[in-house]
């Protein structure tokens, strides 16, 4: 068996469709078991260095069903938190994490989503937020998501975080989601991987860093809107008298050509 990627799964169906998937991209024999990865069945604490997730949204579960160590870190029903907290306590210290969310993850003001933030921002290494745009997964879901990295460290790290408004991935953004060239995800990847040159961004960009003492005085807000500047540019209109005017002029043009129509007639 395949020791180096895991999988797992409540859906037997989702489990023959991910070995296949994997099969056919050259893993032969992959780790992926039925198991319920929220609950005590799942013993896997401090064993990756990596983890790339997405994640059921929207799920809601009772106390009694999930793991007691992940309802410490947050005590929620919801999953999109919960696994989150387990993709933290499932990371070896030093292990990667990139994790699609629901917006609400990134603003909800419950004690729950404060409290998994604070632990990703104050416990670990929050690297990035990357906000997409609605319709990336349309037709199946319209809903607005974001990409969180981060670095387990078990003592802190954050110091700022990195943040990119995405605005297309190469598919148009409604159910048919047919090949257009606009496309944000080869500039994300280079961006991503010379973020020293980011330093001098400013809010205004597409992307550009926060200082995490900012995002603390913010609740721990993680959503690109709360530090994102806009430029409005002044655009001048004409004046109620020069508008009438062209109105005027605009009418008695019209009447000319009705006169016309009229002598054409008869």
């Amino acid at each position: 068996m395949n020791s180096m990627f895991h999988g797992y799964d409540m859906d037997r169906t989702m489990l023959r469709i991910g070995a296949m998937n994997m099969m056919t991209h050259g893993v032969d024999n992959p780790c992926i078991e039925y198991r319920d990865s929220l609950s005590d069945q799942n013993t896997d604490r401090g064993r990756y260095t990596l983890i790339l997730a997405n994640p059921p949204f929207k799920g809601s579960l009772d106390y009694d069903i999930v793991s007691a160590d992940l309802l410490k870190v947050c005590k929620t029903k919801k999953t999109e938190l919960l696994f989150l907290a387990l993709f933290v306590k499932m990371l070896k210290v030093g292990g990667r994490c990139a994790c699609i969310v629901p917006d609400g993850v990134l603003f909800g003001s419950s004690a729950a989503h404060k409290a998994i933030r604070q632990e990703i921002i104050d416990n670990n290494r929050l690297e990035a937020v990357i906000s997409m745009p609605s319709g990336v997964f349309k037709p199946y879901a319209g809903v607005s998501t974001a990409i969180l990295i981060f670095t387990k460290t078990g003592h802190g790290g954050t110091d700022k975080v990195w943040f990119y408004d995405m605005q297309a991935d190469g598919l148009t953004l409604d159910d048919k989601r047919t090949p257009t060239p606009d496309n944000d995800i080869p500039d994300i990847v280079a961006r991503f991987h010379a973020l020293e040159a980011e330093e001098t961004r400013q809010r205004t960009d597409k992307s550009f860093f926060v200082p995490k003492e900012e995002i603390a005085a913010n609740g721990y807000d993680l959503s690109i809107n709360k530090y994102k500047k806009t430029e409005y540019q002044a655009v001048e209109y004409p004046s109620t008298q020069e508008i009438m005017a062209q109105i005027d002029a605009d009418m008695a043009r019209l009447g000319e050509v009705l006169e016309e129509l009229r002598g054409m007639m008869g």
